[in-house]
């Protein structure tokens, strides 16, 4: 007997999740469920994360987290719970696979059959955000190669064990060529050690493209976190509908398997909802927590209920579905085929893990980091960059002297060009003068001087070179 957590959520979640439990009790599941509250009714409550902290307790007690759509209240103050629980409890891997169910459920892509394996704790979703000016916002895209290294090494790892041909990389690394990039070299790197997996590259643009249009090219795909959270719901909706996807969020010794689909209040509590994306999701907890068999009972009466035509409204179809039935209704439908296997599609056959999957990251030498210049940003309102820069270049000290001006990432001085269209927020980019190394005192000293012309500094880059190569970006034009 295994302890879970469990949540049922908001909207929709309480009936798909009195659903699913339904199917595994009636399957012979060895699990005993610890129930928690969490979701729009905490978030009102005052608690900006949604989650009471002896909620908390029960995770790390439990370690398996079975969870339904929440809602997270409208406007500003309250934070992703989803995001939280992920970064909070370290699980780095969202695997979400994605099959047509042809011809049983509509889909123009017959054939597909791709798992998406999303990095899911940095890139964007580290949700650091600051409004620097009247006219610009930023976001910092954080993406670590330990992080890199072990999203990328569970990718191969999940191909291993799931007799999975070939992993496919989506980044856009042309253009953002240290972020992403690293996570293009770091799979370049990784995948040279399986030599039996193949594997490719895509810039994520054309990826998408293909993705969408022949999904059957595509075995594992491993993304970036905001790449990942996009086509995963895109390669689920193109297997016929996004409600059929369950997804399983993995760490080091813990998990949290749910639907991949929100809490759609709007149908809330009509009995109209699909619970087969948490249910196949529950199919991912029983393989993670060894009850495969189960697991495999579960899934195999399912998929006998799509191809007897019994189906839910959102993928009700005349002349190819036979019966519409509602939550509960379909659910009762999957326990009377409890033991039966599928006709046409293929059966479920499980011969890996999630649990079993372990990676470990490489360590990494220390690189000779030198202090080469830095970036300081200016709030600036109505001024044209040559103003600008004759103002900042009676601030030169003798070590640093101003080489660029960029507005939102594009040179405008010097050489720029008129035409060119400049907000209020100025990257001024200062370098030392000569090979003589430069500290931290000497930067404060240049961003004292510039404080005392009365301009506005927002923030400032320490510019380095690591191990004697440049580690930042150059402007766009320079």
């Amino acid at each position: 007997m295994t302890t879970i957590t469990i949540a049922k959520g908001d909207g929709i979640g309480p009936e798909i999740m009195d659903a699913t439990l339904q199917v595994m009790k009636a399957a012979g599941a060895a699990v005993h469920m610890e129930e928690i509250e969490i979701g729009e009714k905490v978030y009102l409550r005052g608690n900006s994360a949604g989650i009471d902290p002896s909620a908390w307790e029960s995770l790390r007690k439990n370690r398996v987290f079975l969870k339904a759509p929440i809602t997270t209240p409208q406007g500003g103050g309250f934070k992703s719970l989803n995001v939280t629980t992920r970064k909070v409890l370290g699980l780095y891997a969202n695997v979400r696979p994605c099959v047509a169910y042809h011809p049983y459920v509509p889909t123009l892509h017959p054939k597909m059959d791709v798992v998406i394996i999303r990095e899911n704790e940095e890139d964007l979703y580290g949700g650091i955000e600051h409004q620097q000016t009247d006219e610009v916002i930023q976001c910092l895209k954080l993406i670590s190669r330990p992080g890199t290294e072990k999203i990328i090494r569970y990718a191969f790892e999940f191909a291993k064990a799931y007799n999975r041909k070939k992993v496919s990389c989506f980044t856009k690394d042309n253009i953002m060529k240290m972020t992403d990039g690293l996570f293009h070299k770091v799979f370049d790197e990784v995948g040279k050690e399986y030599p039996e997996i193949e594997k490719e590259h895509w810039i994520i643009d054309i990826g998408a493209a293909r993705l969408a249009d022949t999904p059957e090219i595509f075995d594992v795909i491993v993304l970036p976190n905001l790449y990942g959270d996009i086509l995963s719901d895109v390669a689920a909706q193109i297997t016929g509908s996004v409600g059929l996807a369950g997804s399983a969020n993995i760490g080091d010794g813990f998990a949290m398997f749910e639907a991949i689909h929100g809490s759609a209040p709007t149908i809330a509590g009509q009995n109209k909802a699909n619970p087969s994306g948490l249910l196949l999701a529950a199919v991912q907890m029983l393989i993670h927590i060894g009850q495969k068999e189960v697991a495999e009972k579960i899934h195999n009466a399912w998929l006998r209920t799509l191809e007897d035509g019994i189906h839910t409204a959102d993928i009700f179809k005349e002349g190819l579905s036979k019966e519409c039935r509602g939550t509960a209704e379909f659910a009762q439908a999957v326990i009377d085929r409890l033991g039966m296997k599928p006709k046409e599609l293929p059966e479920a056959q499980y011969t890996g893990s999630l649990s079993s999957i372990s990676v470990t990251i490489t360590p990494q030498p220390l690189a000779v980091k030198e202090l080469d210049g830095v970036d300081i940003f200016i709030h600036a309102k109505g001024i044209l960059p040559d103003d600008l820069a004759t103002k900042l270049q009676s601030a030169n000290s003798a070590y640093l002297e101003l080489i660029m001006i960029t507005n939102r990432g594009t040179k405008v001085w010097p050489n720029g060009f008129p035409e060119t269209f400049c907000t209020d927020h100025w990257r001024c980019r200062f370098k030392r003068k000569t090979t003589a190394s430069i500290n931290y005192q000497q930067v404060i000293a240049l961003m004292q001087s510039i404080f005392a012309s009365g301009l506005d500094i927002i923030k400032s880059e320490n510019l380095y070179l690591f191990n004697g190569l440049p580690a930042y970006s150059a402007g766009q034009g320079q």
